[in-house]
C-alpha cells in the first residue's frame, strides 16, 4: 500500500506540465550563460575541433568509397566477379547475392584503413574510446558478418525488382529498401544489438520508481527498462528508443546511469519516452521512404546513361549485377548531398522530444547539464546556418536555453541555480 502511495505521489509529480505564469524574476539569459560556462578553454576548443572534424568525415567517406567503386568499374574487377558469379550457378536470381559477397569483402578491405582511421583512430585521439584495438576489431569483424550476409540478401532482392520492373523499378526498390529496414528495425534490438553489448534490467531503486512513474503518466509500458553495458565501447552518454511493434523498448547506457545525476536520467529518459509517445520511429520512416524513394529516382535516371557511355567498364545494363558500383557511387554521392535534409529532419523529432521530455520529466535543470554532457564532443554554439547543414539533434546552447524558459514558464518562483562542474569523465 505504501509502495502504491509513493507511486501515486511521484506520478502527479511527473505528469505533462500545467503552463503557469512566467516567473518574472528569472533571467533565462544569465541561467543560460551559466551552463555554458562548464564548457571553457581546452574543453571546449577539444569538444568544437572534434565535431567540426566531424563536418568533412561524410565527404571523405563518399570520397574514399567512390573511389573504390571506380577502380572496380576501370580495372573491370566488378564484371570479372559477376562471370565468377554466373558461373558458380544456374539460377539467375542467385547471382546477384554470390556476386555480392567477394564485393563486400574487397570494399571492406579497401576502405579499410580509412575504416580504422574514422572508427577507432580518432575516437581514441579525442579520448572517447573505450576498447583496445583488438576489442574494436572484434566488433567491426562481427559488424562486417551481418554485413556480408545482409547484402547479399539485399542484392538478390533489389536485382530480381531492376530485372522484373525495367521502368518502375526505382519505385518498386525503394518500397523494397524500406521493408527491408523495418525487418531490420524489428529485429536488430532482440537479435543483432546483444551481439555488441549485455543488456540488462535496470535495477529497482529511486531511479526505476521515478521512471516507470512517468512512463505510467503518459501510457507508456516500463515492464522492461535495459541497459546496455557501452562503458566497455565508449564514454558517450546515450538512450535510445529501438525496435518496432512487439520489440520496441527504451535502453539507457551504463554511462548515463554512472556518470550522471538521478535528475539527469530521468530528463533523458523523459524524452525517449517522447519519441515513443510521438511515434518518431513510424514518422521517421516515412520520412526516410521519401528520401529513399527520391534516391532511387535519380539513380534510376542517372545509371542507364552512365552505363550506356562507359562501355570499357564491361557492364552491360542497369540490371547486371556488374553495375552494383555504379548504383552505389550514385547512391553514396545523393545521400552526401541530402545529408542537411536528413539531418533536419531528425534535428526536428529531436525537439519535438526535447518538448515533451521536459513536460513530462520536469527536470529542466538536469536536462541542461545533460546537454552541457553531450557538449563535451558536440560543438556547443553553432551559427544558425552550421547548426541546420551538420546537427542531427538540436546544439547544446539551444538546448540549454529551451530548458531555462521551461523552468520561467513552469516552475512556480523559479531561481537560477549554480551548476557544478561536469566531472565523471
Amino acid at each position: 500500500m505504501r509502495k502504491a502511495l509513493g507511486y501515486g505521489l511521484i506520478a502527479a509529480l511527473t505528469l505533462p506540465a500545467v503552463a503557469h505564469a512566467a516567473t518574472p524574476g528569472f533571467d533565462v539569459d544569465a541561467a543560460t550563460r551559466a551552463y555554458l560556462a562548464l564548457l571553457q578553454g581546452p574543453s571546449r576548443a577539444q569538444s568544437d575541433a572534434y565535431f567540426e572534424g566531424g563536418y568533412w568525415l561524410p565527404l571523405w567517406s563518399t570520397l574514399v568509397s567512390s573511389l573504390v567503386y571506380l577502380a572496380l568499374l576501370f580495372t573491370g574487377v566488378s564484371p570479372r566477379l559477376r562471370t565468377w558469379a554466373e558461373r558458380k550457378t544456374r539460377k539467375r536470381w542467385l547471382v546477384p547475392g554470390i556476386y555480392a559477397l567477394p564485393l563486400v569483402v574487397l570494399t571492406t578491405v579497401l576502405t579499410l584503413p580509412w575504416s580504422i582511421y574514422a572508427g577507432f583512430l580518432r575516437e581514441n585521439q579525442y579520448g572517447l574510446m573505450n576498447q583496445s584495438f583488438a576489442g574494436w576489431a572484434i566488433d567491426a569483424a562481427k559488424a562486417f558478418g551481418i554485413g556480408l550476409i545482409f547484402n547479399a540478401l539485399l542484392a538478390i532482392l533489389l536485382f530480381a525488382v531492376i530485372r522484373g520492373f525495367r521502368r518502375s523499378w526505382w519505385l518498386i526498390g525503394s518500397g523494397v529498401m524500406v521493408a527491408v529496414v523495418l525487418f531490420g528495425a524489428l529485429v536488430t534490438p532482440v537479435f543483432i544489438a546483444p551481439l555488441f553489448n549485455t543488456y540488462t534490467e535496470l535495477p529497482a531503486g529511486p531511479i526505476r520508481e521515478r521512471i516507470v512513474a512517468i512512463a505510467a503518466a503518459n501510457q507508456i509500458p516500463a515492464e522492461h527498462i535495459y541497459v546496455s553495458d557501452a562503458s566497455r565501447q565508449t564514454e558517450r552518454i546515450s538512450a535510445n528508443v529501438s525496435g518496432l511493434g512487439p520489440t520496441i523498448r527504451i535502453t539507457l547506457n551504463d554511462n548515463l546511469l554512472e556518470r550522471t545525476a538521478p535528475e539527469e536520467v530521468v530528463a533523458v529518459m523523459g524524452h525517449e519516452m517522447g519519441h515513443y509517445v510521438l511515434n518518431h520511429v513510424w514518422r521517421l520512416i516515412l520520412a526516410f521512404s521519401l528520401v529513399v524513394l527520391l534516391l532511387f529516382f535519380v539513380v534510376s535516371r542517372i545509371a542507364p546513361a552512365l552505363i550506356a557511355r562507359n562501355p570499357r567498364w564491361g557492364v552491360r545494363n542497369v540490371a547486371d549485377p556488374a553495375a552494383t558500383p555504379v548504383l552505389l557511387l550514385l547512391a553514396g554521392i545523393g545521400g552526401l548531398i541530402l545529408t542537411p535534409v536528413q539531418n533536419s529532419i531528425i534535428r526536428h523529432h529531436e525537439i519535438e522530444a526535447d518538448i515533451f521530455g521536459l513536460d513530462a520529466a520536469r527536470e529542466p535543470d538536469g536536462f541542461a547539464k545533460t546537454a552541457m554532457r553531450l557538449s563535451e564532443y558536440r560543438k556547443i554554439s553553432p551559427g544558425a546556418v552550421e547548426e541546420i547543414l551538420f546537427f542531427d539533434h538540436p546544439s547544446g546552447e539551444n538546448r540549454v536555453r529551451r530548458s531555462m524558459q521551461w523552468k520561467k514558464d513552469h516552475v512556480p518562483g523559479a531561481t537560477m541555480v549554480t551548476p557544478s562542474p561536469i566531472t565523471g569523465k
